[in-house]
């Protein structure tokens, strides 16, 4: 449900290994382009996409029988999708996040929001999350994601639906971790692209990178997600794909406000989502309502919505009280 960048890449995967897969998308002339010219020029110009990937501009065509139901909208419209979609929901469908935020206004992951707005229980919500970025997954480049439910079992069934030759998948019960390390990432990038566009090098990206997970794990740990979680594809692994590719939209964006960009000079812009602009906020929404510190998450959200300079919040972060390092701290 949802004919962007990543949705039509997770709609390739399904058929790639072997599902019978149909988009949904609000707009005629993508689905057209998918069913006619079995491609997506407006979010992935020149890949190739599988004959029979079908798409539909009516979510009850979409949803119709469907086994798993992947979610690929921005994250701060999913309570209202997901309302819309509701009566027309297969009542034994795995309902399958690929969203990495969380809500503004009440600070919810999206397994959350599924749950509350769907009625579904938790052995029913799954997330799929990882170093994914779609462009090099469309073209088939090696790559892999964890499959993340509360019921092993149907993380297993996820990870069968979406096993090709060139795409791995593994599978964790630890679904708020996977959460966490998708949306927290983004947030983490956004500063990385900051310091990018700052002209810093290696040096201050590692720093950020490994505080960020830092952060990130802090808040896991309160949330009761598993640490081990944030060493793996869906905290690591995802972060330093986001944070390390000029193809990353969250980098992408931090790096244009590094060169003197404005917010809204960037938003005019930016052609996909960058959903850290959003999540930074709900994020530490997220992290004072359990009482964690998250510096670089406070000093992207100064930025974007303070009109702090970009400098100042380095130095606030730069010269921060020394204390110890151990992981999560």
């Amino acid at each position: 449900m949802g004919a962007g960048s990543w949705g039509t890449v997770f709609a390739k995967l399904l058929c790639d290994a072997g599902g019978d897969t149909t988009i949904w998308g609000r707009r005629a002339a993508a689905v057209e382009a998918v069913n006619e010219r079995h491609e997506n020029p407006d979010y992935l110009p020149g890949v190739a996409l599988p004959e029979a990937l079908r798409a539909t501009t009516d979510p009850a065509e979409a949803l119709a029988g469907a086994d798993f139901v992947a979610l690929a909208v921005p994250a701060q419209t999913l309570r209202e999708n997901l309302t819309a979609w509701r009566e027309l929901l297969p009542p034994d469908a795995v309902l399958v996040s690929l969203m990495k935020g969380v809500e503004l206004g009440g600070s919810r992951l999206m397994s959350e929001v599924i749950g509350e707005v769907a009625g579904a229980p938790a052995d029913r919500i799954a997330v799929f999350c990882g170093p994914n970025l779609a462009r090099e997954i469309a073209a088939g480049q090696p790559g892999a994601a964890v499959a993340a439910c509360t019921d092993a079992t149907v993380a297993r069934r996820l990870q069968e639906a979406t096993m090709t030759p060139y795409f791995r998948v593994y599978t964790t019960t630890d679904v708020v971790g996977c959460e966490l390390g998708g949306a927290v990432k983004n947030v983490v990038a956004l500063c990385v692209g900051m310091a990018v566009g700052l002209g810093f090098g290696d040096s201050t990206r590692a720093l950020l990178m490994t505080r960020g997970l830092a952060e990130t794990a802090r808040l896991g740990a309160a949330l009761g997600a598993d640490e081990h979680t944030f060493a793996g594809l869906a905290g690591m692994g995802d972060l330093i794909a986001t944070c390390s590719s000029p193809l990353s939209r969250n980098r992408t964006f931090g790096e244009n406000l590094g060169k003197g960009m404005s917010v809204d000079e960037v938003i005019a812009v930016t052609k996909q989502t960058a959903e850290g602009v959003k999540s930074s906020e709900a994020v530490l929404e997220l992290a004072r309502k359990h009482g964690v510190e998250m510096p670089i998450a406070e000093a992207v959200a100064a930025v974007l919505y303070r009109d702090m300079p970009i400098m100042d919040a380095a130095v606030s972060l730069i010269s921060r009280s020394p204390k110890p390092e151990r992981y999560g701290v």
